[in-house]
């Protein structure tokens, strides 16, 4: 993996579990696996969590995303999206992969998303040598007018924060369980235009979290907006692959 190594242990009593090690503190994805568990999402069960080992239940299964799978996963996010909070954020700061997830409790949206995952994310890239001063110029000038843009003030719902096909382990029908989390309270959408964004979920997928959930006038608008999160935070991951993508969704949203 992208911070670790993971590895099914085989038992002497036949039981399996799944141990992973990480230079992350694997504590902060044992935190959020129970917290998703509690808030009624398939999980695997956590064994034991220290800061460089984590021992889970092991779940059989691929990673194959079917039409059946997308109308299943479409309803366990809606589902899991109707878990409210009081405010935007986490109760602790969390992870998606090696990278940081400032979580302060921000009853505003835009100053959320704007601060605490664009800008931020943009300025350790900046730091890092990854993005130029001119492309992240252009993404505070966006973060400026996030509140004119995000204007459609969703309620905090709890995302998983990372569903694609190699975070989900599927037996072709249903999904059986998410691994690796990176989630807090957010818009929904951030997890929609992710799951577009990564091709894991098409129109089977959408159609049925339509039914279940609803989607709000200019979901289709915001989508860019939310794509660059996961561009900035690959280009912090991956390189200067990413950066191209960014320059062409800053330019289609007009910046």
């Amino acid at each position: 993996g992208e911070v670790g190594s993971v590895h099914r242990v085989d038992l002497g009593d036949g039981r399996r579990v799944v141990a992973k090690t990480a230079d992350t503190d694997l504590r902060t994805e044992a935190t959020m696996l129970r917290h998703l568990a509690e808030h009624g999402l398939a999980v695997p069960e956590v064994y034991h969590a220290t800061a460089d080992l984590l021992l889970l239940a092991f779940v059989d299964g691929g990673s194959a995303v079917t039409p059946s799978v997308e109308r299943d996963l479409a309803d366990r996010l809606a589902a899991l999206h109707s878990n409210g909070a009081p405010t935007f954020g986490f109760p602790v700061d969390t992870l998606t992969g090696r990278l940081d997830l400032p979580n302060p409790r921000i009853g505003d949206w835009p100053t959320f998303f704007g601060e605490h995952r664009l800008a931020s994310m943009a300025e350790h890239a900046a730091g890092e040598g990854l993005l130029p001063a001119a492309d992240r110029d252009r993404i505070d000038a966006l973060v400026s007018d996030l509140p004119s843009l995000l204007d459609h003030e969703p309620t905090p719902a709890l995302i998983h924060g990372d569903v694609w096909a190699e975070n989900l382990i599927t037996d072709g029908e249903r999904v059986r369980a998410f691994l690796d989390p990176a989630c807090y309270y957010a818009d929904p959408e951030v997890e929609l235009a992710y799951i577009e964004w990564t091709g894991t979920g098409g129109e089977e997928f959408f159609d049925r979290y339509r039914e279940r959930a609803g989607l709000p006038d200019g979901v289709a608008d915001r989508r860019p907006i939310y794509r660059l999160l996961p561009l900035l935070v690959h280009l912090r991951h991956f390189g200067e692959a990413y950066l191209d993508p960014i320059r062409e969704t800053l330019e289609l949203l007009g910046y």
